[in-house]
């Protein structure tokens, strides 16, 4: 369904994976600006929304998924993957407890098979399962959300990414990890409270960017994202997800196996890389275009963007022999754009370079 958002002035539709709401509204660098700045509200109407209720569904979805969900107290957040026998990723999932229920914010497209996954594997557990894209909405920010009305302070899902989780780890080398600089929230607010939404930014009393505004910043956090990086191979390893989504100390769980051992010799097949591309052309290559060393295939673009600071940049998934020093080239149909990495999976072996340390999973950002 169309988001109410998409009828303010200069607004334009979004394609693919984020169909429904805006690209962005007439003004891109000026969003994405606003957006990092915390003044900024993004559309994700799109995303779906599933409820889990019922006095199992922590233990349930616990025992399912890679995230320790256990203790998860009213208003804590967590991010977890749900698995394949073989560790591959099949699903993700922003979670969030309200204390009666565990609201699961996932890719509009994965949301009917998740919750048809569910609901087969409930057995005698005490869990309902509920699709509420229809009634909830999602929006993102930078900061903390207002009041979203007369119901008072909507339900927020806070992004584990920008600090690592407990029980988590990451393999990424860089002293200052840039996710720092995405302290995302995902509030669910009511679907009908959107038309509200746009007749306040009509008024100035609220800024709103677009889609794409987020998905830059995203890139450049490193962050990865169900319907862009993951494919029919992925595993976590890969994405550096261990950093947010994946508790190594946990119970059993599909595909935990595969977690723990390529945790522990430190060889994915793959690694994730952010590219800075040559943007003297004005090319921006799109997602699945191919990455290139020496003329020969050594990976694929998972996400491109343009940055307000950076340029045009891109998440890639490349080849782990890759040399990490190597400059790149990504095939477009108007030839080849040069891009030179930044590591953000490293190639070599080892375990996991660092483990955050930090206080329960909810506790983290909520001030």
């Amino acid at each position: 369904m169309d988001s109410p958002l998409l009828e303010l002035p200069g607004a334009v539709a979004a394609t693919g994976a984020d169909q429904g709401v805006a690209a962005h509204y007439g003004r891109p660098a000026h969003e994405q600006r606003a957006l990092a700045a915390g003044e900024a509200l993004v559309d994700l109407s799109s995303r779906g929304v599933l409820r889990l209720a019922g006095p199992d569904r922590l233990t349930w979805l616990d025992s399912l998924t890679s995230q320790r969900l256990l203790g998860l107290e009213p208003g804590d957040s967590a991010e977890t993957l749900l698995l394949d026998p073989s560790g591959r990723i099949e699903h993700a999932m922003a979670a969030v407890d309200d204390g009666a229920a565990l609201w699961l914010v996932v890719e509009a497209a994965e949301t009917a098979a998740l919750a048809a996954f569910l609901t087969r594997m409930r057995f005698w557990k005490q869990v309902e399962i509920e699709d509420r894209t229809a009634d909830v909405a999602v929006l993102a920010s930078l900061h903390e959300p207002a009041d979203a009305g007369p119901d008072g302070p909507p339900l927020v899902w806070h992004d584990p990414w920008a600090a690592g989780a407990q029980g988590g780890v990451t393999r990424a080398l860089a002293a200052e990890h840039p996710g720092r600089d995405l302290p995302l929230r995902l509030a669910l607010v009511p679907r009908s409270s959107l038309a509200a939404l746009v007749d306040r930014v009509r008024a100035g009393g609220a800024v709103v960017a677009g889609v794409d505004a987020l998905e830059a910043l995203r890139i450049a956090a490193w962050r990865p994202r169900f319907a862009r990086e993951v494919d029919a191979r992925s595993i976590p390893h890969e994405l550096d997800w261990l950093r947010s989504a994946v508790h190594l100390d946990k119970g059993c769980y599909r595909g935990q196996e595969t977690v723990a051992k390529v945790h522990n010799l430190g060889r994915p097949p793959r690694r994730l890389v952010q590219l800075d591309l040559d943007g003297s052309d004005a090319v921006l290559p799109a997602p699945g275009a191919l990455v290139l060393l020496d003329g020969v295939e050594v990976g694929v673009v998972t996400s491109s963007a343009r940055h307000h600071e950076d340029g045009p940049i891109a998440l890639a998934v490349v080849k782990r022999s890759v040399d990490p020093d190597a400059t790149l080239a990504v095939a477009t149909p108007d030839g080849e754009v040069a891009a030179a990495q930044r590591v953000v999976v490293p190639p070599g072996s080892g375990p996991a370079v660092s483990v955050p340390r930090l206080p329960r999973l909810g506790a983290v950002q909520r001030h």
